[in-house]
């Protein structure tokens, strides 16, 4: 009688082989990483925590800074009377010409308040990512989605500043940074996580490129063109 294991467990190491072949001739960005399919190392996770918290602390101080500055514009307003905030160096560079604006009070109240409620959420959620705490997808997908509101809130209200209004609050701008840089962690975080499942092959591209840290020379060159653009326009001016 003729031994037929032997051929069986030729075929199956055949055909393992042959996968392993075709798995090979496929391009990077289609074979994901079986480690990159589940949730970031704690190492990884705590170097954008730690950039997420110092960036939420400067926003908050900042937020601060900014209802303060607003509540003096408003009583001098309500008093007839003229308020200069620390900010106003000239025309073109002055927090008072800024917060004197419909656009500085929204929603019927300083901006910067809704910075203050924003700010102090964000760092508690990186602290709690510090120390190991992984969330669930639809926390961290309503994170997403509100902080995505107040990063286009923030770049409306320096798109307005520049074209518009015609003068610069430098505390504004660092909002402007510090939302962008915080925005830049939670998403970094949630594409890693797969909580942002990019479609078809930019799913594990996109996890690939977190991953490595590429994203952050993204975020920095978009943060180097907005201060070239802001110098580009008003020059000396800033100093």
């Amino acid at each position: 009688m003729k031994d037929t294991t032997q051929g069986v467990r030729d075929g199956d190491a055949m055909s393992r082989l042959d996968d392993d072949d075709v798995l090979d001739e496929l391009p990077d960005d289609v074979v994901d990483d079986p480690d990159l399919r589940r949730p970031a190392p704690l190492p990884w996770r705590r170097r954008t925590a730690i950039e997420m918290v110092v960036s939420g602390l400067i926003g908050l101080y900042t937020s601060f800074v900014l209802s303060i500055e607003a509540i003096h514009v408003a009583v001098a307003n309500a008093t007839n009377t003229t308020a200069s905030a620390s900010c106003d160096l000239n025309e073109f560079i002055s927090c008072s010409a800024v917060a004197d604006t419909w656009q500085a009070q929204l929603f019927g109240f300083p901006n910067a308040f809704l910075g203050i409620a924003a700010e102090a959420v964000v760092i508690t959620v990186a602290i709690a990512m510090i120390g190991g705490v992984v969330f669930p997808r639809w926390f961290m997908l309503s994170a997403q989605a509100i902080y995505t509101a107040g990063l286009v809130f923030a770049w409306w209200l320096f798109q307005q500043s520049f074209f518009e209004i015609g003068a610069l609050c430098p505390w504004c701008l660092l909002i402007t940074a510090t939302t962008t840089l915080v925005w830049a962690g939670l998403t970094r975080v949630n594409v890693r996580d797969g909580h942002l499942n990019l479609p078809g092959r930019a799913g594990p591209w996109g996890r690939r490129f977190v991953a490595s840290g590429n994203d952050w020379f993204v975020t920095v060159a978009v943060l180097v063109l907005f201060a070239a653009v802001v110098v580009a326009k008003y020059g000396w001016t800033l100093l």
